[in-house]
């Protein structure tokens, strides 16, 4: 079985690999695949870095069996019939990607969607969640120190590792008294609680964030126990919000009265509520200058309403006039910054690559060798022309004319 390595082709490029050189090595000495990977200008680890390591490099990749790609493949780079590994931001009925699930479809394409792979437990397996959260809380920052003119800071894609962005803290980071407000308790939130707490800022409780002031800067992590209530007001669980969120209402706006930055790192259901409306905004008591929505989901289909539109790493923030609701020119009086970049793992490429590719050799990479792999079809989203058992509900949004038994 030949495995390939595919060339990003969405623009911009990602840098970030599925499997570094040092790991294709292993895919080939521990379970006997053959690696071939598409050469690229743009990688995080050059060409030369996968021949160093014994593997082959080309251009043609149709003798390949399965493709690995991160970001989605560009439908004039789609090989048909073959089976595909990659992000496809098709199964939420992401109205940009229709025509990519169409053309998947009418190309006999076998697509495994790396965001559903999951344990028997429903567990997600591998993900680059935790450094979104990273790169999105350095960011948060960043762009408030920008706001108020404050002292250089470095973008996380400087550093070559993220030790190096600690040392950097330690040694020249001065934070003035803010509050942080973060959102989520999964892998984005938690990366990006590592970082608050590396940069220096305090945790306390939500209670303590809103009735005490601090001198110095602080958070407060909210899982769905603090940031939604039900509508009717009796107490809720976790598990009760996760089955019907419909039945919940935001509990978010007597924070949004103590907070300079929000970083939102939610997995968000669009039968949730949104955080807050653009009505809300503009009240006097909204205090929250500075927006990192790690999740960028886009308005209006969003928990943000203020996230229009993605930003990228050239161009990181936009800002958001309240009054218009339209975006506009970053740093100005009276309009809240964004930073929502689709893509922040990218500027820790290295490190997230590195820990992707750990988990795609250990535990994905197994699966392919097995007669049949119960991940493998739970995350299968296509495969000879048809949807796959766990994905019929995408049938009219990828305009098949019923669901297909």
């Amino acid at each position: 079985m030949t495995i390939g390595i595919i060339r990003e082709g969405k623009i911009p490029p990602d840098s970030r690999v599925p499997l570094i050189p040092e790991q294709c090595k292993k895919a080939k000495e521990q379970y006997g695949f053959e690696v071939i990977v598409q050469r690229s200008p743009t990688r995080c680890f050059a060409d030369e870095d996968y021949t160093v390591q014994g593997i082959q490099l080309a251009e043609d990749m149709n003798n390949c069996d399965i493709l690995f790609g991160v970001k989605e493949v560009p439908i004039k780079d789609l090989i048909p019939d073959k089976t595909y590994f990659f992000f496809s931001h098709t199964i939420k009925k992401q109205a940009y990607n229709r025509d990519l699930l169409r053309a998947i479809l009418s190309k006999n394409i076998r697509l495994i969607d790396y965001e559903v792979l999951t344990d028997e437990n429903g567990k997600r397996v591998i993900a680059f969640g935790k450094f979104a959260g990273m790169v999105g809380a350095h960011n948060a920052i960043w762009t408030y120190f920008k706001r108020h003119r404050l002292a250089d800071m470095p973008r996380m894609y400087t550093f070559p590792h993220y030790e190096d962005a600690v040392n950097w803290y330690k040694n020249n980071l001065k934070l003035p008294p803010i509050k942080v407000l973060l959102t989520g308790t999964g892998r984005v939130a938690n990366g990006a609680r590592r970082v608050l707490e590396d940069m220096g800022l305090k945790a306390v409780s939500p209670q303590d964030y809103l009735e005490k002031s601090f001198d110095h800067a602080v958070f407060t992590q909210l899982s769905s126990l603090e940031y939604v209530r039900k509508i009717d007001g009796a107490p809720h669980s976790k598990e009760e919000f996760y089955a019907q969120p419909e039945k919940f209402t935001s509990a978010i706006l007597p924070y949004a009265r103590v907070s300079e930055v929000f970083i939102n790192g939610i997995f968000w259901n669009p039968a949730a509520p949104a955080f807050f409306s653009n009505e809300d905004m503009l009240h006097p008591d909204f205090k929250i200058e500075v927006i990192a929505d790690v999740t960028c989901d886009i308005a209006p289909d969003s928990s943000i309403p203020c996230t229009v539109k993605p930003s990228t790493i050239a161009d990181p923030v936009y800002g958001y006039d309240p009054q218009t609701g339209e975006a506009c020119e970053p740093f100005k009086e009276n309009c809240v910054d964004v930073m929502a970049i689709d893509n922040l793992p990218n500027e820790l490429a290295r490190d997230a690559s590195t820990e992707f590719g750990n988990v795609l050799l250990d535990l994905i990479l197994p699966e392919l060798l097995k007669p049949h792999s119960e991940m493998l079809e739970r995350a299968t989203v296509t495969e000879g022309g048809r949807l796959g058992k766990n994905f019929q509900y995408l049938s009219d949004f990828a305009g098949l004319k019923h669901e297909q038994a």
